[in-house]
């Protein structure tokens, strides 16, 4: 690939590793160290600084990275339009996502998409909202999907599937035998969270924070995974999306706290997000295509079973 010793330099300036920037490109690590070697051959100059505890990029290097990434973009940029062409959905799509998102839609929908898109290949980053949006500040993921506030100035961001949220307590727990649960019957209970930085994590400081409830104890999760374990096992009460809990629900593992009309609709929007410099590519639009129709029938099927 004639962008490759490019890729390799943005990569190894990227991660501040040799061994990282090896690792992420199935590359052996003198062979990341040659291709830097003869870069900087090339120029004249190094454009890197390493030693055993610091990589940094010289003055030339940071010149050289910008330049290095917008060539990286341009070559992309026409390889998708002439793989428009001959009508190919090809190339490799980097998606951020959020925990939510991440482990309880795209699964789904890429597994959907693998047969009638072979060529595409799909790459998925994810981590919390936070993390995501930095991800495409520094253009290592070419569009994300989260659940979380996000700087609209920065970023373009477009709403594609409306998230149910909902107040969850282990079986027997006190506030699931109460018919209708006010902000005042919510004081003083230990709530089990997500870490600072996440989407669900931001939704429930604003609801405890409008409703003014104050918790006797927290305990802090970095996984939707492990805030349920901990509700299931009567650490505490959490507040989730609803597509985490479906299974729990069925089996009687967890059980929703009901909310009486004071206390405000719960409900998010999933979002996506990319910059605004960003190429649209193909494989993007179809990607976005799928994702809007299967956002749609996901909250219809949801809908359908709370009916049940």
């Amino acid at each position: 690939m004639i962008i490759e010793p490019l890729e390799i330099f943005r990569k190894v300036a990227e991660e501040k590793s040799f061994s990282k920037a090896a690792d992420d490109l199935f590359l052996s690590q003198p062979a990341v160290s040659s291709h830097i070697r003869n870069l900087e051959n090339e120029f004249g100059t190094k454009l890197i600084n390493r030693s055993s505890k610091h990589v940094e990029l010289t003055p030339a290097g940071e010149i050289f990275y910008e330049e290095a990434t917008r060539i990286i973009n341009q070559y992309k940029e026409a390889k998708e339009k002439i793989n428009q062409i001959q009508s190919v959905v090809t190339g490799t799509l980097r998606i951020g996502a959020s925990f939510t998102i991440g482990e309880y839609i795209l699964p789904e929908l890429i597994s959907q998409m693998a047969t009638g898109y072979p060529n595409l290949n799909i790459s998925v980053t994810i981590a919390n909202t936070e993390e995501i949006a930095q991800g495409l500040r520094q253009n290592r993921l070419d569009i994300a999907l989260v659940e979380g506030v996000v700087n609209e100035r920065e970023f373009m961001v477009e709403p594609f599937m409306e998230d149910e949220m909902i107040l969850i307590a282990p079986a027997g727990h006190p506030l699931t035998k109460i018919r209708s649960v006010s902000a005042k019957d919510l004081q003083g209970f230990v709530w089990i969270l997500r870490e600072a930085g996440s989407g669900t994590r931001e939704f429930s400081d604003h609801f405890m924070q409008a409703l003014k409830i104050k918790m006797q104890h927290s305990y802090v999760f970095s996984s939707n995974t492990g805030v349920k374990a901990a509700v299931i096992s009567g650490l505490g009460i959490a507040m989730v999306s609803k597509l985490i809990i479906q299974k729990e629900l069925k089996t009687k593992e967890l059980m929703t706290i009901p909310l009486d009309k004071s206390c405000p609709y719960l409900a998010r929007d999933f979002v996506i997000v990319r910059g605004y410099d960003t190429y649209f590519t193909k494989a993007a639009e179809v990607f976005l295509t799928e994702l809007s129709q299967f956002g749609q029938d996901k909250h219809e099927s949801i809908s359908a079973d709370a009916v049940e």
